[in-house]
């Protein structure tokens, strides 16, 4: 799953960049208004952290020019603790949850997973199919209560898939759903961590569409 992390503190877009990563998220950054409407509006993303305090080009207008081209990617806003306007004017720009500064960092991450959850019509934190559960909280995976590690590539790949069980996904959409934008995007590397998968798991719930992509369907 990719995250972008539009925040012009450099302190704290480390800390959320480094805090997502490590919950298993492909993460890009935007240190500006004007560089994370462009982000937005060219990459795919499962959801996006947006701080309304940016310079160049404030994160309402960035929310509101993504919502007038149709863009529904899940938006988390930051706001400042008393700013109270500003909660009411982003989630009336189109903002779907939204946090005040300072916060937990467990609390974000808590909002993102649920955000991701519902965009993908998921009610549940554990992901299931068959056999197989992925708990998105603790990144854990496991079938019939057996552990299975898995890389970081290899839990974005899953967890993907998990949230659109039952879908058709193509190489590509997977491949922009994996990798950060500074990273090479090879989707032909996709067909390896579906082989991984497929080995780790021990059970057959990956199905090739022929030229087309995957599906993820119970047993």
């Amino acid at each position: 799953m990719r995250v972008l992390v539009v925040e012009d503190d450099p302190d704290l877009q480390g800390q959320l960049a480094a805090s997502l990563a490590r919950e298993g998220y492909a993460v890009d950054r935007a240190v500006d208004g004007e560089e994370g409407e462009f982000m937005g509006a060219t990459e795919t993303y499962d959801t996006v952290v947006l701080d309304l305090g940016l310079p160049r080009l404030d994160g309402l207008s960035v929310l509101r020019r993504w919502r007038a081209e149709g863009n529904l990617v899940p938006v988390l806003i930051l706001t400042a603790r008393d700013a109270w306007h500003e909660k009411v004017q982003g989630i009336d720009a189109g903002a779907d949850d939204y946090l005040a500064k300072p916060f937990r960092m467990e609390e974000l991450l808590a909002r993102v997973r649920a955000l991701i959850r519902r965009a993908k019509g998921q009610a549940a934190a554990e992901l299931r199919c068959g056999p197989l559960v992925l708990d998105t909280r603790t990144g854990r995976a496991s079938v019939d209560g057996r552990p299975v590690p898995l890389t970081g590539h290899e839990y974005r790949v899953l967890s993907y898939l998990l949230h659109r069980k039952g879908q058709l996904v193509s190489r590509s959409e997977l491949s922009e759903h994996v990798y950060a934008q500074d990273l090479d995007r090879d989707s032909n590397t996709i067909e390896v961590f579906v082989g991984r998968l497929r080995k780790k798991l021990g059970v057959d719930l990956i199905t090739t569409v022929r030229g087309l992509g995957y599906r993820l369907e119970e047993p």
